[in-house]
């Protein structure tokens, strides 16, 4: 009988322990484009055509239930050579759960991703943005580092939510700064389902190219290249 050994955890630099990132710490003129995907999928063909479009590298934080219900949307997040990220199993708040069970969340969906065709490690974000010192540490402990946001787009909230593609737009320019890391969504808002993130996506990058800002990926906070 062959025994399988468990996948080696990719390293993360040193100083990322105990934190939960908000931004790169850089003085460059750099951004990082970031896209959460637990619901539907219905934004992602039309944010894949923009970025490729606009040769923009981004990073997708990907739940392992969503990674299960759309593996042909991982390979070609993963094909279109964008970073993938780890965003737990099934987006339970993390707080509330043991020190076992946030590793448990975290391996099963490294699993599923990885089954999809992507490797998530070393980068994850906590749902809902919950976390504790206590939660972070075992993340950590886990092989993860723990990335968050600079700025919500709150392109999720739909027009439902009094929310347009413009105000997406002024919401990651009202919060520029050389480093921003900016949270968006790939689903569709349940109530009246636009996916205004990814309307929002070309007008965002043409922006933020006219202020002189380029795009990386959250490699940069594993490399400082």
């Amino acid at each position: 009988m062959t025994t399988t050994r468990p996948p080696t955890t990719t390293p993360f630099p040193a100083g990322l322990r105990g934190q939960d990132v908000t931004r790169i710490p850089t003085t460059a003129k750099v951004v990082a484009l970031t896209f959460d995907a637990g619901a539907d999928s219905a934004g992602l063909p039309s944010i894949l055509r923009t970025l490729a479009d606009q040769r923009v590298p981004a990073t997708f934080f990907l739940t392992g239930s969503w990674a299960k219900d759309n593996p042909a949307g991982v390979r070609s997040i993963a094909a279109a050579g964008h970073r993938v990220g780890n965003h737990s199993m099934t987006h339970p708040h993390m707080t509330a759960l043991s020190a076992a069970d946030i590793t448990g969340e975290l391996r099963r969906a490294e699993t599923a991703i990885r089954s999809a065709g992507a490797d998530p490690r070393p980068l994850f974000r906590f749902p809902f943005g919950d976390r504790d010192a206590r939660a972070i540490r075992a993340v950590n402990d886990t092989g993860y580092a723990a990335v968050r946001w600079t700025v919500d787009t709150l392109g999720w909230k739909g027009t439902s939510g009094g929310m347009t593609a413009s105000r997406v737009t002024d919401r990651v320019l009202g919060a520029l700064q050389p480093g921003e890391i900016v949270l968006m969504h790939i689903g569709s808002n349940p109530d009246d389902r636009t996916t205004l993130d990814a309307d929002a996506l070309p007008a965002t990058i043409a922006a933020l190219r006219d202020r002189g800002y380029r795009f990386v990926t959250l490699d940069r906070l594993l490399t400082g290249a």
